[in-house]
């Protein structure tokens, strides 16, 4: 199994930078290694050719071939789209939660951890930054399905900004956390022991979002590294143990690394945001007609995305098809999805930085958003008018993360 264990420091996620993506790389043909010829022999010719192509964020071969033309298409959309993200990030209503800092962990018996670095510790903005429309909405949305996806917090007093407590590295280390996700949370019956990413069944095309969140997360730990090192801060080795971005990269998402697909599923988790986005977007645009969002020029902002030629272009939708056609042959069992998802969200209490523990539950309550609109109760999909403001808050928040995810994948090639 690939999990990814010590490749996880749950964090500690980087400032959304969004004005730097390299312009993408076409993807090109390479002789197959023994290690690809035997991945390729086991698996279905309906997603696998015998000539794999390359990623431009990586120097790995595609598994599953049916995403290499919405891959294509991020990397070409993301130099327009990043600037826009980074726009909506100051807006008041994708940037305030109502979370709650103080739950226990349900899942593991832990140590108190005191966190070395100021970076860890985030605070409650005053309660008259918080415009009361979101308090009103918020507080107004707060039952849930006992059935449902995953679960925000109760709506409390405490509002945190995500504008003042952006990502950052802390040298957190959340090993353990990702460990209990990877090998409790995720699907290892049946066929998804012999293939966790892409079996053919819904469970594996789970496995495979929730890798692509810890890429995320993975990425933007060496982005934060990065950042630290181009300001001239010094990394000393009792806060941080990891330094060297570039060893971490190879670590964690090369294709030699400890999951070698970590950046196709990347990919593919970032594909499922975004036809989440697009199922939502009725939604959203309903939200800024009402003055909900914002003004005149947040709206505007918004719309730029919602009318962006990458969320019409069919072959973003590749993940979500794979997912929902895998769902309609066992809707029964979709319910261990939802409770695996809820499960997600409680898991990161265990997150022991709260800055991390914060993003966290913004990044999981974005990718349950999407698995939502995706399939539903049943495999058909999700009714976007039910969606509640923090899960589409979550949910756009989630796509700029993941931009900024792909990006430093990029810039490292």
């Amino acid at each position: 199994m690939r999990y990814f264990l010590a490749a996880a420091s749950a964090g500690c996620l980087t400032t959304l930078s969004c004005n730097a993506f390299v312009s993408p790389q076409t993807f090109r043909s390479v002789p197959l290694t023994n290690i690809q010829a035997h991945v390729l022999k086991r698996h279905s010719p309906k997603h696998y050719s015998s000539h794999p192509r390359v990623l431009a964020a990586s120097v790995a071969s595609l598994h599953d071939e049916s995403l290499a033309p919405g891959i294509q298409a991020i990397d070409a959309a993301l130099p327009t789209l990043s600037p826009l993200f980074a726009e909506l990030r100051s807006l008041p209503y994708f940037r305030l939660y109502s979370c709650d800092m103080l739950a226990s962990c349900e899942y593991l018996p832990q140590d108190l951890f005191e966190c070395y670095t100021e970076s860890c510790e985030i605070y409650p903005v005053d309660d008259d930054e918080v415009p009361s429309d979101i308090k009103i909405a918020d507080f107004k949305e707060h039952e849930f399905e006992l059935d449902g996806w995953a679960r925000w917090d109760m709506p409390s007093e405490d509002y945190y900004d995500t504008l003042l407590f952006p990502e950052d590295y802390t040298g957190y280390d959340g090993a353990e956390v990702w460990r209990f996700i990877h090998n409790r949370i995720g699907f290892h019956d049946g066929a998804m022991s012999a293939d966790e990413y892409d079996a053919d069944d819904w469970k594996a095309d789970f496995n495979k979002a929730v890798s692509g969140l810890h890429s995320m997360v993975s990425a933007q730990v060496i982005k934060g590294m990065q950042e630290k090192i181009n300001l001239g801060e010094e990394l000393d080795a009792e806060s941080y143990e990891w330094r060297d971005p570039f060893v971490e990269f190879k670590r964690r998402l090369g294709p030699e690394g400890e999951t070698p697909e970590a950046v196709e599923n990347l990919y593919f988790t970032m594909m499922l945001l975004l036809s989440g986005v697009r199922a939502a977007k009725d939604r959203l645009l309903m939200d800024c007609d009402m003055g909900k969002v914002g003004d005149a020029q947040a709206c505007q902002v918004l719309r730029s995305i919602l009318t962006h030629p990458l969320l019409d272009d069919p072959s973003i939708e590749a993940a979500s098809h794979r997912l929902r056609n895998h769902a309609l042959k066992d809707s029964n069992s979709l319910w261990e999805a939802r409770m695996r998802t809820r499960d997600l969200m409680r898991i990161m209490n265990c997150v022991q930085c709260n800055k991390c523990r914060f993003h966290g539950k913004i990044s999981t309550l974005g990718l349950s958003t999407a698995l939502q609109l995706a399939v539903g109760h049943r495999g058909t999909g999700g009714d976007a008018v039910k969606i509640h403001r923090v899960e589409l808050a979550a949910l756009v928040t989630a796509v700029g993360k993941f931009s900024s995810g792909i990006d430093l994948c990029l810039e490292m090639q």
